[in-house]
């Protein structure tokens, strides 16, 4: 069908041209036999002129100004013929009147032609950035709308001359006002993706933009016509429209408006559907809600197993005190000075509960831990003071090796009930392997690598083997029957709280050692 028309346009050019060009030919040739063959006085050759309109229909510019030369020859040719080599003045001057006019036509004729030709050039550029557009427009998986907001800017800046500056304000004064300015937008075109976004195989209705698009209560909306009226250049902003279904999408409006008012009457309105995004948003921060809930919850978890592992062993010192106790009073007479001693003793394990209990607090409040200065050797002594009953039901001993005295700044009470965790599980390990020597070494070495301080505790049970010591350090694994499984835990991130590092591992004579490396001035939590 295309190249049907295309003949047929072909065709149609030319016979204009054969029209045309022969017209300009039978004219020539009759201005010429007219200036030639007859005596008439005058500028006949003058009429070559409409010869040079008449093919100028048919003919290119190099053409145009061949049949120039042409008509310019023909009228000398004439004039030699009839007026011989010696003509008057009269005759000299129609030829030159003639030949003037021929080369102003075809000046004429030439410059009509450069204009024409660049006036076509300009359109064809014209349609085609048309057409780049309007496929731009089409194709784009951006939701498009033209839009006439001509009539609502004239309507606004009529209000603003009245007064108006507070496009919101007004509107709580005037309820018709929104309604109003939606029946003033007129929809010139939309997209295949604008189609779409608002759930309809059909355009929006080309005679005004449809209420129910558009929320009642749609700040963007308010922001929009508060944009027009003060003359900003663009808009950006997130809203909120209703689709043909009646869902509620969320986008992302952007508007650019000209600098022309005359050019409001097509405004490029564009909206990206975000509506996924912010209900991933949405879930993100619900989802972040819950993790801090079950945070709270595992926080609380730990804290409760913490407190039963470190308060095991000073309850436990209390009950073995209070039998001891009772055992002094029912003798006859009562042993009043060991009964005294047990007494204390259980005072001081009750003390040593509740440091407990404010040690834990204090870890999860943002207040820091008192520190102190003590020695190292000291806090040893007292800590295998708190566990004699212990090491004496698993028939321990403990040897404590420190060539030199130790002073140390930091949480007494942390680095006491590490001690505590490590020796005790070192007496356990001797007890399950029963060997023949039943010995828990202390080694107290410092300060070494750039100032730290080591302990090493070391047994002479089986040692770690398999599993155990793959895991050693995590979280609710145990290999004790009625073990909780976070005592090591707890000692290494109480020990890397102060800057320093436990680990475990075989001795080569035999035996598990623990080695906690501190600094001597350890640093803040």
């Amino acid at each position: 069908m295309q190249g049907a028309e295309m003949r047929l346009a072909r065709h149609g050019a030319r016979r204009h041209d054969v029209f045309f060009g022969g017209a300009a030919v039978a004219m020539a040739a009759a201005v010429f036999a007219i200036d030639t063959l007859t005596s008439i006085e005058g500028a006949i050759a003058v009429l070559y002129v409409i010869s040079l309109l008449l093919a100028a229909e048919a003919i290119d510019r190099t053409g145009l100004k061949i049949l120039t030369v042409i008509f310019i020859g023909l009228s000398l040719l004439s004039f030699l013929f009839t007026h011989g080599p010696e003509p008057d003045l009269q005759t000299f001057l129609r030829l030159s009147v003639a030949v003037a006019a021929l080369c102003v036509t075809t000046a004429l004729l030439l410059r009509t032609d450069r204009a024409r030709t660049e006036l076509l050039g300009m359109n064809t550029a014209l349609r085609e950035s048309e057409a780049r557009y309007r496929s731009i427009f089409d194709r784009a998986r951006v939701a498009l709308w033209e839009r006439d907001y001509s009539k609502l800017r004239d309507f606004l800046a009529g209000l603003k001359h009245a007064g108006v500056s507070d496009v919101t304000a007004h509107s709580q004064t005037d309820p018709e006002f929104v309604s109003t300015c939606m029946d003033l937008i007129k929809v010139v075109a939309a997209n295949e993706a604008a189609i779409e976004l608002l759930g309809t195989s059909t355009p929006p209705d080309e005679g005004g933009v449809t209420h129910q698009y558009i929320p009642a209560d749609s700040k963007a909306f308010l922001s929009i016509l508060q944009a027009i009226m003060d003359g900003a250049a663009y808009f950006e902003d997130n809203a909120e429209i209703i689709n043909r279904n009646g869902e509620r999408k969320a986008v992302l409006l952007s508007i650019s408006f000209p600098d022309d008012p005359s050019a409001f009457n097509r405004v490029v309105v564009s909206m990206i559907d975000v509506t996924q995004r912010e209900e991933a948003r949405k879930a993100l921060t619900e989802a972040q809600a819950e993790l801090a809930r079950a945070s709270k919850a595992a926080t609380i978890g730990v804290l409760s197993a913490s407190l039963a592992h470190d308060l095991n062993q000073p309850l436990g010192a209390i009950g073995v005190n209070c039998q001891t106790l009772v055992r002094w009073l029912d003798r006859d007479p009562p042993d009043i000075e060991a009964a005294k001693r047990s007494a204390e003793r259980i005072l001081r394990d009750s003390g040593r509960a509740s440091d407990i209990f404010k040690s834990t607090r204090l870890s999860m409040s943002a207040a820091s831990k008192d520190k102190e200065k003590f020695d190292l050797g000291e806090l040893i002594g007292d800590t295998l003071a708190l566990m004699e009953h212990d090491l004496q039901r698993e028939r321990t001993t403990v040897k404590v090796v420190q060539n030199d005295r130790i002073q140390l700044v930091g949480v007494k009470l942390e680095l006491q009930q590490v001690l505590i965790n490590l020796i005790a599980n070192a007496a356990q390990a001797i007890a399950h392997s029963n060997p023949a020597l039943r010995l828990v070494t202390i080694s107290v070495d410092g300060p070494i690598e750039a100032d730290y301080i080591s302990i090493a505790i070391r047994d002479t049970g089986d040692g770690l083997v398999g599993e155990t010591q793959r895991k050693l350090f995590t979280p609710f694994f145990t290999t004790k029957e009625n073990g909780m499984g976070i005592g090591l835990a707890i000692c290494r991130s109480s020990i890397e709280a102060r800057g320093g590092s436990l680990e475990g591992s075989n001795h080569p004579d035999g035996g598990a050692v623990f080695e906690i490396k501190l600094p001597k001035e350890p640093v803040n939590a």
